[in-house]
């Protein structure tokens, strides 16, 4: 007798699109039979034996910031005697090295700084972008060119156009958080709201910039809000088909006080998220393995749940270091071992998931 879990794999091998409830009741089904399902789905979206990294770098160029979040142990208020912004010297430097080592893309990312006007933005990235010509600039968020666009008093459309003439390749998908404004009220009240992020997503895509989209889980969210906040992706994915991947994470209450009495998600939750997201985000042809937050082991095992990717280097990442987590011991050299010994081909890529070279 074929049962409900049945009927919906079947559905979605079949190139169907699976409903909010039955991606509810997918939270209930065995682990393994999950991720098997998922990584069906992915090996039909993606014969090949390759599955991609991408050698990148995050800069952060301040933690200056006036949007206080519970969850980032990151931010400085301006004025703070820890707060900081990089001179583009130093923002050049840590490119420069990106660049020595084969890196292609960089993602530069900061907190909400209301010193800094929309000039040093477009300066940062002619500048970048005339030196390092190869590098692609996929960086800032929408929080940050939110916050721009309000305070030089300029359609969001312009300042995104600006952005994109200066070399901006694209933007990742960073402050979606859950697109649910009972949890956003919460955990980041100062924050664009869920409506905010989906318009500006529309925009980007509108004006030609493609996007990545984000969830980051396992704070106070509902099982049900989680499927909410998917179901607002693929909706604006089959409106304007400008996400390249989807990269879900769990929080760390590591380092953040106002979020230290909750438990972090382990990685039984963390797998069977990532296995439903490719399950119900069927026009989505990415999705990246969240090694940074969840440890190499488990980011590996998730090229068996539905994911393709498990992007990138990232050098440093000083939004995670308060918590305790590092990306500065990760290499090219081990994103390679860790596909290989998975069972699959590593290929680099770039930003925009074109193979820069394959590793048989």
């Amino acid at each position: 007798m074929i049962d409900i879990f049945d009927d919906i794999f079947a559905k979605r091998l079949e190139d169907g699109m699976i409903s909010t409830e039955e991606a509810i009741k997918l939270f209930s089904c065995d682990l393994l039979r999950l991720g098997k399902a998922a990584d069906r789905v992915t090996r039909k979206l993606h014969p090949s034996p390759l599955r991609t990294f991408i050698v990148d770098r995050n800069i952060s160029y301040t933690n200056a910031c006036i949007i206080d979040c519970d969850f980032c142990a990151f931010y400085r208020r301006p004025g703070d005697s820890e707060a900081y912004t990089l001179s583009m010297e130093e923002i050049l430097a840590k490119v420069g090295e990106l660049d020595r080592i084969g890196g292609t893309q960089v993602l530069i990312q900061g907190g909400v700084n209301p010193k800094l006007p929309l000039d040093f933005y477009l300066e940062m990235i002619r500048t970048i972008h005339s030196a390092f010509p190869r590098i692609q600039i996929h960086s800032f968020s929408v929080v940050e060119i939110d916050f721009i666009a309000k305070k030089e008093r300029m359609p969001l459309r312009e300042v995104l156009l600006q952005f994109k003439e200066a070399g901006l390749n694209s933007i990742p998908g960073g402050g979606a958080e859950i697109l649910v404004e009972r949890v956003r009220d919460k955990i980041s009240p100062k924050k664009i709201d869920s409506n905010g992020w989906i318009d500006f997503m529309r925009t980007a895509h509108e004006a030609g910039l493609r996007t990545t989209a984000t969830m980051v889980f396992g704070h106070i969210e509902t099982i049900e809000e989680r499927v909410e906040h998917l179901e607002r992706l693929r909706n604006l994915q089959d409106e304007t088909h400008g996400f390249r991947a989807f990269i879900c994470w769990t929080l760390s209450p590591n380092g953040t006080p106002r979020m230290s009495h909750f438990r972090q998600a382990g990685g039984e939750d963390y797998l069977r998220t990532l296995a439903i997201s490719r399950l119900f985000l069927d026009n989505f042809e990415n999705i990246q393995s969240g090694w940074l937050t969840e440890g190499t082991k488990i980011g590996q095992v998730a090229l068996g749940f539905g994911a393709n990717d498990m992007g990138g280097t990232l050098l440093e990442d000083k939004v995670l270091e308060p918590t305790g987590m590092s990306a500065s011991h990760v290499r090219k050299d081990d994103l390679i071992r860790l596909i290989r010994e998975a069972g699959y081909t590593p290929a680099q890529r770039n930003t925009n998931y074109e193979i820069l070279q394959v590793f048989n």
